[in-house]
């Protein structure tokens, strides 16, 4: 048998973001060898977000043969698919959809969410993320069982977004994946359906797939799929994971203590962790990694977006060498908008200044530092949490487009950073997929993840920014957003 992690290999990562379907193919040695996208359309209504399923199917054949022009079919290996987290759908007992595509973001499951919080509260406590939110699927799963005319019909299914397209691929219904199940109510910690929950809730347990680990051979490409994506029958198709774990693995961070922080308008950080992390505030919550492993993370509602909002038009270059020369010491509290969600929950939290930025550059800093402090304090928090933060730590996202910003960060956290060359979901699918062959997953991530860049902490710049970012932590304490109890843990880590 030829090199599982050959560079004549080709591993394809299915991508289903909101506004495009993506296919990548990659090599075992982490070649970029074609890539195509085709758009996706959504239908927006108040708090309703919706898409057809059908596009999802089309959109994704259309990717895959225009990346299958560019490469010679037989090489390739395995897939894998990853999708938007919390997008459902019902569909008929031969996989044709009967409801719209219900978006992760889709908030009209207010009621439904509030009676699937009192009805499950255990089982969520139990899970460490507490409660759902009415954009989660299973509160969503309700809205359709009480509103959708087919709900009830023999034979119907749930199926979440990637669920769809991996009934497609293999011409029959396969398994779901754990890390799409997670915001249906699946039982990560027990690997089962909460049948006693979800039957108080209406939910016929014939409704539900049958799931499995991230990672799992589904089944093989069926001749109708592979006449209709140019993927050639009998490939192997591996169960995903969503789409911000699957960013999470192609940036590398699969071993226990390995953390992404992705920095775009928000900041997201995905670690590894070989055990359930619960969090008595419930602003971080795990999927199930593959094999043993448990991926926490949270998002903030801060980042980058802060910088659009405060300096529309500028020449960030031109500004970011300004408020190099000069940094000053003020912080801005990067809140893109009103409400936090971590490393805290305050839903009445706003921006504000600590001390007198001078002119525009300094003001710039500002919200650089700020950013750069409240990923300390996530990861202070992960840490209060029991998670473990002390691993190799990667960062993607726009904001490391700016290389002064990233020094920065660097310095704040006093830790070694890297910057991997591609760092998106397909990719991540691409790297997931190549464990078919019989590789393990961080076997597979250090063939095929590159690192175009490691930047190291200045010490001294460590040291210097400390007295400022406890007193950042000390003011989110006296506005009464961040729990006393996390600010001394900062603090008591500070004197270590």
């Amino acid at each position: 048998m030829p090199d599982p992690l050959s560079p004549d290999d080709a591993w394809l990562g299915l991508d289903l973001g909101t506004q495009s379907a993506r296919c990548v193919a990659v090599s075992g040695t982490g070649q970029v060898l074609a890539t195509a996208a085709r758009p996706l359309d959504s239908h927006r209504d108040g708090p309703r977000h919706e898409q057809d399923p059908e596009q999802w199917w089309s959109a994704l054949t259309g990717a895959c043969r225009e990346v299958l022009t560019h490469l010679d079919p037989r090489r390739v290996r395995g897939l894998a698919v990853d999708a938007t987290s919390g997008t459902i759908l019902l569909a008929d007992a031969a996989g044709t959809p009967l409801t719209p595509g219900l978006m992760y973001d889709d908030g009209r499951a207010v009621q439904q969410a509030a009676e699937v919080n009192e009805t499950g509260s255990a089982v969520w406590q139990e899970l460490g993320y507490r409660s759902m939110q009415p954009s989660w699927a299973l509160p969503k799963l309700r809205w359709l069982l009480e509103h959708a005319a087919p709900a009830t019909a023999a034979g119907t299914r749930l199926l979440h977004q990637a669920d769809l397209i991996t009934w497609r691929l293999a011409g029959h219904q396969v398994a779901s994946d754990a890390s799409h199940a997670l915001k249906s109510g699946y039982h990560l910690a027990e690997e089962r359906w909460p049948d006693k929950e979800l039957s108080e809730l209406g939910v016929p347990h014939s409704l539900l797939p049958r799931v499995v680990r991230s990672g799992s051979v589904l089944g093989t490409v069926c001749a109708a799929a592979a006449r209709a994506t140019g993927i050639p029958e009998g490939t192997a198709i591996v169960a995903g994971m969503t789409d911000g774990c699957a960013a999470q693995l192609s940036a590398g961070a699969l071993t226990p203590g390995a953390w992404n922080s992705v920095l775009g308008t928000t900041l997201v950080l995905k670690g590894v962790s070989p055990h359930l992390v619960r969090d008595p505030g419930g602003v971080v919550y795990c999927h199930r990694g593959p094999g043993d492993s448990w991926l926490p993370g949270g998002a903030s509602s801060s980042g980058a977006g802060i910088i659009a909002q405060q300096f529309p038009g500028a020449d960030l270059e031109l500004l970011t060498a300004r408020a190099a020369a000069a940094p000053g010491d003020a912080v801005i509290y990067p809140l893109v908008s009103r409400g936090e969600r971590f490393p805290f929950r305050a839903p009445d939290a706003t921006p504000f200044v600590l001390g007198d930025p001078a002119g525009e550059p300094e003001r710039f800093h500002a919200c650089l530092l700020g950013v750069a402090y409240l990923e300390r304090l996530c990861f202070d928090y992960l840490d209060h949490l029991g998670a473990p933060t002390d691993g190799p730590l990667t960062l993607t996202g726009g904001g490391t487009r700016n290389h002064y910003w990233s020094q920065l960060r660097a310095d704040v956290l006093g830790r070694r950073v890297s910057l991997p060359e591609q760092a998106e979901s397909a990719i991540g699918m691409a790297v997931l997929a190549a464990t078919s062959s019989g590789a393990s997953l961080p076997d597979a991530a250090d063939s095929m993840v590159r690192i175009r860049q490691e930047l190291l902490p200045d010490p001294e710049r460590t040291a210097a920014c400390q007295p400022r970012y406890l007193s950042f932590v000390n003011a989110l304490t006296q506005r009464g957003w961040l729990d006393p109890m996390v600010a001394d843990h900062v603090h008591g880590k500070a004197q270590e």
